[in-house]
């Protein structure tokens, strides 16, 4: 869930009563790195297969992929999840609510019928309501919609709740939306969803820069949801992962510093010791090089009950 720390809407929750032993008894946060998909390059299919050191069912891996012609895409997929990432963030655009196209539902039940990764949906989307059935049969894992897109907000993640499959659900901010359009998400004194995102660049196209004058609703988020992920994403890279860990943020999307470099694992280490050392003020990990294999889904963004 969002939170075991139970919060009404406008309180100032440091100062509840009880509050301290709640936060100290709920689950602590972890980094969670996703790599961005969008980043992939689609062109380059013998370049990017030779580059792969991904899991024993690659071949199969790479046959669907001839025949979809996504190779590229799929084998850098296999590539970083190998490399520590604990999620696959999937950019899904409309044209309509961005001006832009991406993937559906079909890629996304192709790539899930050979992993067991967590598929970190970002719908970029009109009508998200209509996106819910067909993304829990394609096999996503996380459904973030953004508030804007959204004539009742509440209705989608209802909707997400009540679905086939189990899914995280996460809202996302335009950067000219302010916080208190989240205001939407509150029933019953609980706020509804388990993940905030916020955008740092304008949503539809990778590659673009940071922009820092969005840390401040991380930092009010981060403030009033000590527990929640709370989630970044555009010109995330190993400079702008220190800005945004210290404004609280723990859930890093990364495409082009990821994708681009020759050395992914190397590069998803340094993003979690960002996070882990500055959002999270753990002490800094010995670097060995490589990390660990990635951590299952279930470990790493947790499904609702």
């Amino acid at each position: 869930m969002v939170s075991d720390v139970i919060v009404s809407k406008g309180q100032n929750i440091t100062n509840q009563p009880g509050f301290i032993m709640a936060a100290l008894s709920a689950k602590p946060l972890e980094s969670k790195i996703a790599p961005s998909l969008l980043a992939c390059d689609l062109s380059d299919m013998a370049g990017e297969a030779a580059r792969v050191t991904g899991p024993v069912w690659k071949s199969s891996l790479l046959s669907m992929a001839s025949r979809l012609r996504f190779s590229g895409s799929l084998a850098e997929f296999t590539q970083v999840m190998d490399a520590g990432a604990d999620a696959l963030h999937i950019d899904v655009m409309d044209g309509h609510f961005v001006p832009n196209l991406s993937w559906g539902p079909p890629v996304i039940k192709k790539l899930r019928q050979r992993s067991d990764a967590f598929f970190d949906v970002h719908l970029m989307v009109s009508d998200p309501l209509a996106y819910v059935g067909p993304m829990a049969d394609a096999g996503a894992d996380g459904f973030t919609f953004h508030v804007e897109a959204a004539t009742d907000p509440c209705d989608v993640v209802d909707a997400v709740r009540a679905a086939s499959r189990p899914m995280v659900v996460g809202v996302a901010l335009r950067p000219d939306t302010p916080v208190e359009a989240l205001d939407a998400l509150w029933r019953d004194g609980a706020f509804l969803p388990d993940l905030v995102l916020v955008m740092t660049v304008p949503p539809g196209f990778g590659g673009q820069a940071f922009m820092a004058d969005q840390m401040p609703k991380v930092e009010a988020l981060r403030r009033r949801f000590p527990t929640m992920d709370i989630q970044v994403d555009g010109g995330l890279n190993l400079a702008t992962v220190e800005v945004a860990a210290r404004a609280g943020a723990n859930c890093i999307v990364a495409g082009s510093a990821v994708f681009k470099s020759d050395r992914p694992a190397e590069v998803i280490s340094a993003l979690r010791d960002g996070v882990e050392t500055l959002a999270l003020h753990k002490p800094a990990r010995k670097r060995g090089g490589m990390v660990s294999s990635w951590r299952p889904r279930a470990e790493s963004f947790e499904h609702p009950p």
